[in-house]
């Protein structure tokens, strides 16, 4: 199953109730698993990214609408990275011409 890295960053909605920022992350874990996604790690972190979260997914399609559903909530702006293991980036590798 593929794997995402999602970065979180708190709009001002999300820092005036960061006090509440793990209980929301508990509910994106429900919403992920509703949505077919398996939350792997999560972590808040220093710098311009408040939240990083490793998911796997069974596509692009619905990691994209996990992560917009994130973000219409209004708490977070995210971005979503596709992430390759070693043997996944190899195989696109050894198709280059």
């Amino acid at each position: 199953m593929p794997t995402y890295v999602v970065l979180a960053s708190f709009t001002e909605k999300g820092a005036h109730d960061v006090k509440d920022t793990v209980s929301r992350a508990d509910k994106f874990k429900e919403m992920a698993k509703k949505a077919g996604v398996t939350v792997k790690e999560m972590y808040w972190t220093l710098g311009p990214t408040d939240v990083v979260t490793v998911c796997d997914a069974p596509d692009d399609e619905t990691a994209t609408s996990l992560s917009m559903s994130v973000a219409a909530r209004g708490f977070v702006r995210t971005q979503t990275l596709r992430a390759f293991t070693p043997s996944e980036i190899q195989k696109i590798l050894d198709r280059l011409v």
